[in-house]
Formats: structure tokens, sequence, C-alpha cells
């Protein structure tokens, strides 16, 4: 039968110094230290920082995994050489612990993303108000909430841990038994590996020197397209009409993107297949379809961001495909507990906690896999501590949120707190297979459902603070996972990994919103002629208005289609499992194919590249690109993860690139 192990299994080696028995792995309190926790602070304020910087004026947050990786072995390795140069001998700087301190400081900076200040936070604000109209329906005076560094931090307090207890359960499944790759954790992995590598083997410089030579290369052309990447949003080769024109309105071209390249590489043929369909299906056909009967299923001339419009279309469709794959992954998991429960409690042994591999696939592993298999299930977070916090915390959180945002009532919560693992499981779930953390989406989502319950009695506020309580934990969990399985190829214990999540999860609470803060106070955020122009806080806010009119605000059949995408998602999945593993490895991935429907279709073909890259290298020399396509694909999405330090500071500084490469259709002259 065709399983999600087949599908996202990786294809070959992908660790450069990949680990043996005899390598020394330090016990998990000593991979947690205190420098560590003074770098990953100093690094969370300057990566917060950065992201409020891209979310207030763009919207747009790269992955900055793999950058805190490097800034932390620089700083950590400039630390102990300023203190050698006193006759200071300091503790050898291991991979564990550089993977501990990238895990803190993306704990830190996520909260300045997902803590909502450029979205559902400013939503709620005077100036977003006026902005939107003071005459628009459903836009109340009453329904405003000015930022306070008071109520932010304590919020941020009371909603940000719930996360890191969700997945502890599933982490098991996700990176041993779907051995799902997540492209971003992996990439990160190779990296840390790569600089702490002894030399000695041949195979490993050889792989380090790839890694270094692609990396390089990657940077270098992102520096390179800086240059033509002008003022706005439609300049330079990300804008690069590669296919023409006409398919260039409806998102199909190459945009010379070594990440998703990069991803391409690293994930499965049939993950890269999956999103092209999906695009395919999307923006080649359902897209245009709809975009013709403007005036008939919805109002014409709405904005691209309406979701009355087209717009609406396209979120809740993918999300319907989304969760249709996420919630038969989660019953088909809950199922196979239960009965590996049962059947244990009938031969009087012992509970398994988390169904992990049955004995023939252990018997068929590596020594290397065994390794990294063992040091990952040796220090384990029981579950009862994990289920106990999240329900402790969320009783915390029911009590406390009602007493700031009192249009959202204590039951509103605990029913937010009933479905987020549900939101949780299939937002780590489709960033292990594609690499796209889709909290945002799930985030409008849960505001438009909410202010549809409350009404229009506070439903504007109740929505936005809903979306507060869920996103959080939504994406959280999704970069949890990330770091999970970086700590499982660097052999670091996932005890050190989730202590370091709540080390930066703390900081974060404190860091997010001071540094938010500074914007605040010393700009005119959300200004929409000024540089901080805060593009999605009116979208959520119009979000939670239309959520306040009813579903009768809908585009006309939106909901009907998304019913036929949910269980057509369902039908495909169960497709797979009854089918022989020769036919279940050709059908598409509903989780692949639904992001696309969203995002667009460019990624997609940047990914298909990747895939093509590789389908071409393997039939070459299958040997040569078991070896070294892990060092290749984390070159290029490493060389993008540094550039976006510098690109920032560019941003920050109010640096803009010289030229701007546009293009548009030649005029004829008669």
């Amino acid at each position: 039968m065709g399983s999600e192990a087949d599908a996202a299994e990786m294809t070959g080696p992908l660790l450069a110094g990949a680990p043996s028995a005899v390598e020394a792995m330090p016990p998990w309190r000593e991979q947690l230290t205190v420098r560590g926790v003074v770098v990953s602070a100093i690094l969370g304020v300057l990566f917060c920082l950065i992201t409020h910087k891209l979310n207030l004026t763009v919207g747009i947050i790269p992955s900055l995994n793999v950058a805190a990786g490097l800034l932390a072995y620089f700083l950590v390795r400039t630390w102990t050489a300023a203190l050698n140069m006193f006759g200071i001998v300091s503790k050898p700087f291991t991979k564990q612990e550089n993977t501990v301190i990238q895990t803190c400081v993306v704990a830190c900076y996520g909260l300045a993303t997902s803590g909502g200040f450029g979205s559902y936070m400013l939503a709620m604000d005077q100036k977003t108000y006026e902005l939107i109209g003071t005459n628009y329906p459903g836009n109340r005076a009453v329904d405003v909430k000015n930022p306070s560094l008071s109520w932010m931090i304590g919020f941020m307090f009371v909603v940000s841990f719930l996360g890191i207890f969700i997945l502890v359960a599933l982490r098991k499944v996700m990176v041993l038994n779907y051995k799902l790759t997540y492209p971003r954790g992996t990439a990160t992995a190779m990296f840390i590996n790569s600089v702490h590598t002894a030399t000695g083997d041949e195979l490993v410089e050889k792989q380090v020197s790839c890694l270094g030579k692609y990396l390089s290369g990657s940077f270098l052309w992102h520096c390179f397209k800086w240059f033509f990447s002008g003022v706005g949003d439609s300049c330079g080769f990300d804008n690069f009409p590669s296919l023409g024109l006409a398919a260039f309105k409806n998102t199909f071209y190459f945009d010379f993107s070594p990440t998703y390249i990069g991803c391409g590489l690293i994930c499965p043929h049939i993950v890269n297949c999956s999103a092209l369909l999906g695009a395919i299906i999307s923006w080649g056909f359902l897209w245009p379809y709809i975009s013709t009967k403007a005036g008939e299923w919805y109002p014409a001339n709405l904005g691209s961001n309406d979701f009355k419009g087209l717009y609406g279309y396209k979120v809740f469709i993918s999300v319907s495909l989304i969760l249709g794959d996420g919630v038969y992954n989660l019953i088909k998991i809950i199922y196979a507990s239960i009965k590996k429960i049962m059947k244990a409690h009938a031969e009087k042994g012992r509970l398994p906690l988390v169904w992990v591999q049955d004995d023939d696939n252990i018997s068929k592993l590596s020594v290397e896999e065994k390794l990294l298999n063992e040091v990952f299930l040796k220090d384990s977070i029981p579950l009862w501590l994990a289920g106990s916090c999240y329900v402790g915390l969320a009783a915390i959180s029911t009590a406390t949120v009602p007493m700031m945002f009192p249009q959202l009532k204590w039951y509103l919560v605990l029913i937010a707190y009933v479905f987020a693992p549900l939101l949780a499981f299939c937002n780590s779930y489709g960033t292990g297979l594609i690499d796209w953390n889709l909290a945002s989406t799930y985030g409008k989502i849960g505001v438009f459902i909410f202010a549809s319950w409350v009404g229009r009695h506070g439903g504007v506020i109740a929505g936005l603070a809903a979306c507060g309580v869920m996103m959080p934990i939504v994406s959280t969990a999704g970069d949890l996972m990330h770091d999970f399985k970086t700590s499982y190829l660097t052999l670091s214990s996932p005890n050190s990994m989730f202590v370091s999540q709540l080390i930066g999860t703390s900081l974060g609470c404190v860091i997010a919103p001071l540094t938010f803060w500074i914007y605040w106070t010393s700009f005119d955020v959300g200004n929409p002629d000024g540089i901080f122009k805060a593009p999605y806080a009116i979208i959520f806010r119009e979000m939670s208005i239309m959520g306040v009119e009813g579903c009768s605000v809908l585009p006309q059949h939106c909901l009907a289609i998304c019913s036929f995408f949910f269980f057509a998602a369902i039908a495909i999945k169960l497709m797979q499992d009854v089918t022989p593993n020769s036919v279940s490895k050709f059908i598409p991935l509903p989780m692949a194919m639904g992001v696309p429907f969203y995002i667009g279709a460019n990624f997609a073909i940047d990914m298909f590249v990747g895939t093509v890259i590789l389908f071409v290298w393997e039939r070459v020399n299958r040997k040569e690109s078991e070896e070294f396509v892990g060092a290749v694909a984390s070159g290029l999405i490493c060389g993008d993860g540094i550039w976006s330090v510098p690109s920032a500071i560019l941003s920050i500084l109010r640096i803009d690139p010289p030229m701007c490469m546009y293009f548009k259709p030649s005029l004829t002259y008669g």
C-alpha cells in the first residue's frame, strides 16, 4: 500500500560528515549553555528588528534559520577566540550547541511574525479603522484597540507557549515514520554539520566544498539581482516574464530563485510535481475561469486582496484542500495509534506512546540511520507532561484573554484551543512537504469564523483576537518540527531543543513587542503614503468585517467549491492508501497541490526545475547525485538565507537598488 513515508522519503544521504557510532555526543544539559542564551538574545533582537521592518513594509518574511545558524557559529567562535587571547579556555563549541542556539533564535524572532505586529494586532488600531473608512459597513468606532506594551507583552506570554507542546507526541511520526523532508530544517542541519565536521574524510571535504561553492554562488546571485530590483514589487529578476507576458499575469514564470530550486532538489519528485499540478489547475484553469464571472458571481472592479472577490476563492479553496489532507492524515494516525495500543494491551505488554516504525522497517535501517533514530528517541519529553502543560496553559489563557478582549468570550477561547491542534498538525505536515508556513492563511480563516460567530456587537475585535490565540500555535508548531528535523540530523537531544524553544519563546515575548515599539513610536506606521504601510493590517480588518457581515458576503458558489475540494482531497488520500505502491507513488499529494492555489505558480515552477535537474542527474550519475544533491540544495537555500540579513539591513538604512528592470509589451507604431 502507498503511504506518505514513500512519498516524502529523502532520496540519499544529505549530511556532510554523517554521524558514526563513535561520535561523542554531549548530554542534553551540556548542549544548553549560558553563552548560548546570551548569543540567542543578541541575535533575537537583530532578527526581530529585521522581521518587523519587512513585516511593516512588504509583509513577506523570508526564512532566517540558516542565517541564525551561521551568525550563531560566527559569534560563538569570536567569543571563544577573544577569551583564548586572554588565556581563558572555553568549552568546545559543538554542533549540538550550535543547533540549540539556532532554535532559540528562531523561536524568538518567530513571535515577531506570528505575534501579528504587522497584521491582526495593527488591524485593531485607530489608524486602520480610519483608513478603511468610518462609513464602511461593519467598521465601527467601538471596535478599536490601540497597541500598548503592557497588554502586548502579557498577551504574548499567555498565547505563545501552547504550540510548543502540541506536536511533541507527533514528532516521531513526522520525522521517523513519514520521513518528511522539512527542507529548511534539513538545509540548516546540513550547514551546521558541515562547519563542525573534522577534516580527513575525502567525501566529507568534497561535500563541504560543494556546499560552500553553491552557497557562495547563491549569495552572489542574490546580490547581483538586488541591483536590478528597484523600488516596489514589480522590478527585477523576481518578476521576469520568462514564459511570456500573458503567462506572467497568471504567475506562470521562472523567477530565478535558488531557494526553491534547492527545495525542488531536496523534496521528493511527487511533491514537486503535485505543486506544479496544483498550479496548473488553479492558475491555469480555475482562476481564469472564475475571473470571467466577475460581475456575475462577485462584484467587478474589486481590489486584489478583497475577500468578496477572486481573492476569497483563492484563500478558502486552498485551505479546503490542505484541511482535507490534514484531517485524513490526523484520523489515520489516531486510528493507527489506537490499534497499536489495543494490540499491546491485549498482549499485556508495554503501551506504545507513539506509532513509530514497524519491526520489519527497523531491521532494514542503515547503521547511520539507526544511530540518528536512537539519539532522537533517547531523550523524549513525556507525553503526560506535554498534554498537562497544554491543558494547563489553555486554561490560564481561557481565563485571561477575555480580560484583555472582553468581546472574545471564554468559551470561544476554549473552542479555539480545541481545534488549534488540528490546524497545527496540518501546517506542520504541509511545511514538512513543501517548506511553506501557512499560519497566516489559517489565521485569516479563524478571523472570519469567530467574527461571524460573535456578530455585529464586538465581532471585529473578537475575530482578530481569536486569530491572535490560534496563529502563534499554528506557526510555532510548524517551526518546532523544522527544529526537530534539524536536531535529528545533527544528533541534538530533543530535550535540549524543547528547552531551547521555551527559552527562545520567553525571550521573544519581551523582545518582539519592545522592538516593535521602537518602530511604532519612531515612525508613522500604517500611513499608506509612508514607508511602513503595514499592508496586511487592512486585509485582516476587512476579513473580520466580512465575517461580521456573514457568509452571505462571500463570492457566489465559494462554499460549494470549497466543499468539493475538501472531499476531493480526502478521496485522493484514500486512493493512495488502497492502491498498490506501484500506482500510489504517482498519485499527487493534495497538501502540496493546495499551496500554489493561494501563493501562485512561480514557486512551483522553480521547484519543478529543481526536480528535473535531479531527475536528469540521477540518470547520468546516480551515485554522484546521492552524495552531493543535499550539499547542492542546501548551498542554494543557505545562500538565500544569508543574503536576507544584508538585504534587510540595506532596507532598514533606506538604501534602494539603483536600477529597476521592468518588462512591458512592445509598442506597434502605425
